[in-house]
């Protein structure tokens, strides 16, 4: 395949994050896409220069006639099963959005649809190809800080008068359950964060969480503040807190929200300082060791950043036959993670994984 055919199933808000590195990199080219408002992907469509005859309001329609080596899907979470069990069906490679389905059997379902198919499916996800964090992860396997012990992650979320407009549409569903499968901040968004806990640190071994409700505007609730906590195997810990500042604006031209990880390890402390946004001006790596502080600013820090890379390594791996990151095998440990978060809340215990 000198170049992947791509289309994109949901052409949302997020969609133009997606197709940065597909509009630029010539081992792939978007062909067709598909969204249930006609008029929205008639309008990436138009963008990304797409023929209008690849544009499409059903994604079976679009399966079934267009010529695709590679599906983005980003809908709704309660249609992830559906769509790429379709997807599946028609022996397309699969970049799913996260978190890749509402509950672990239709995470099962569809790895099984994967194999079975013997197409490459991948849970997308960014955060670990964000520039901050994949500098973190070298000096860590460098030996930096020495052996990691614990990791902290701190998610803020606020306001900003420099954030991306979302339609009102388009927001609802992550503000129902069933549809979302839990709340915005620590189900949703919470995937990135769990997933930077499983990419510092392996895969926890017990999880307790407390959950609590804020109203952002009537019919509006958001899962926060919050606090997650877990264990890793041989004695090492996380946490994850969850914050909604109601009044503080902070610079994003994303969501309102910024993000800190710092890594404790034998030897020193490593921190990323920002992620979706800048709530401080700092460098956007500090490392301890030794009684010296070096910080390294020599790398891209905006959130965009962490998309295109996360689709160039995709595009890569499919050339050269490697798997991904996040295999649907992956995705579904980081998932079984998230809903024992859930249940931990539900429950007030311990829920081992």
């Amino acid at each position: 395949m000198s170049e992947l055919r791509v289309g994109f199933i949901g052409t949302g808000r997020i969609s133009d994050l997606h197709a940065l590195e597909y509009l630029q990199n010539p081992g792939a080219r978007i062909v067709a896409v598909c969204d249930t408002l006609v008029e929205l992907a008639q309008q990436r469509g138009n963008a990304w220069n797409v023929e209008p005859a690849q544009i499409y309001g059903d994604h079976r329609e679009m399966l079934a006639r267009a010529e695709l080596d590679l599906v983005e899907i980003l809908v709704p979470h309660h249609l992830h099963c559906p769509v790429m069990l379709d997807a599946a069906a028609a022996g397309v490679n699969i970049s799913l959005q996260k978190p890749m389905a509402l509950n672990l059997d239709d995470a099962e379902a569809m790895n099984r649809a994967a194999d079975k198919a013997g197409i490459v499916f991948k849970v997308f996800e960014n955060f670990v190809f964000y520039p901050p964090v994949m500098r973190a992860k070298a000096l860590i396997d460098a030996g930096e800080i020495g052996d990691p012990l614990t990791i902290r992650i701190k998610s803020n979320s606020a306001t900003s008068p420099d954030s991306w407009p979302i339609p009102r549409a388009a927001e609802a569903w992550r503000f129902t359950p069933e549809q979302c499968g839990g709340g915005p901040l620590v189900f949703d968004d919470g995937h990135h964060k769990f997933a930077l806990g499983w990419h510092f640190m392996g895969q926890a071994e017990a999880v307790h969480a407390w959950i609590d409700e804020t109203e952002r505007e009537p019919g509006n609730i958001l899962d926060a503040p919050a606090i997650v906590s877990w264990k890793f195997p041989g004695g090492r810990y996380g946490s994850l807190e969850v914050v909604y500042s109601r009044d503080m604006e902070i610079w994003s031209p994303y969501y309102a929200q910024d993000d800190r990880v710092e890594i404790t390890g034998t030897r020193g402390v490593i921190e990323v300082t920002r992620g979706h946004g800048k709530l401080y001006d700092r460098p956007p790596v500090i490392l301890y060791r030794d009684r010296q502080v070096r910080s390294f600013s020599d790398m891209p820090v905006g959130w965009e950043h962490s998309f295109i890379l996360s689709t160039r390594h995709f595009i890569d791996a499919l050339h050269a036959g490697q798997p991904p990151v996040l295999t649907g095998a992956e995705g579904s440990e980081v998932l079984r993670f998230a809903l024992a978060a859930q249940q931990s809340a539900r429950e007030n215990r311990v829920v081992s994984l």
